[in-house]
């Protein structure tokens, strides 16, 4: 699987969910979610875990024209905790990570509005690609959704929130 991603730190999220929502964005859940890095050699891994459901997610981003690109694979888990203590022993922990996301969408983007423990308050945009899209027009679509939340291309967070400075 593939999105295009653009992520943020949000100074008033009040005036950012007004502006999403007057251009067509719709609130779709409230998740609490515990995220736990592990080491490897290639790429990022994490298991996701909310409230009834967990998943353990490999992902790769490079960066094109300021915006991420992540190419990622998602497994549904059973048991997270007995996963993610062998997983903890034998690659390591990395990081963890708790947040509270206000989820919305918008025909195949989504937008996140994260309350990040330790870290402060974000907006993430993701456009899911299937392979018939064209990220040049994901590129073009998500450059306009900045525009209208009033985000410029200098606001862009180029790392995950795990690896941010607390």
């Amino acid at each position: 699987m593939r999105n295009l991603e653009a992520k943020f730190p949000l100074a008033d999220r009040a005036a950012t969910l007004d502006r999403a929502q007057a251009i067509g964005f719709e609130y779709v859940a409230t998740l609490v979610q515990h995220d736990t890095f592990f080491r490897v050699a290639n790429g990022k891994l994490k298991l996701r875990e909310q409230l009834g459901d967990a998943w353990l997610i490999h992902y790769h981003r490079h960066r094109e024209n300021g915006l991420e690109i992540s190419d990622y694979e998602m497994v549904a888990v059973s048991e997270p905790l007995k996963l993610r203590t062998m997983l903890s022993a034998s690659l390591g922990v990395v990081g963890e990570l708790d947040k509270r996301r206000s989820l919305f969408r918008r025909t195949n983007i989504r937008l996140h509005l994260d309350e990040v423990a330790n870290h402060g308050v974000f907006g993430e945009l993701e456009a899911v690609m299937d392979s018939g899209s064209d990220p040049a027009t994901c590129r073009a679509e998500l450059s306009a959704i900045l525009v209208a939340l009033q985000i410029s291309p200098e606001q862009l967070i180029e790392t995950s929130y795990f690896e941010m400075p607390r």
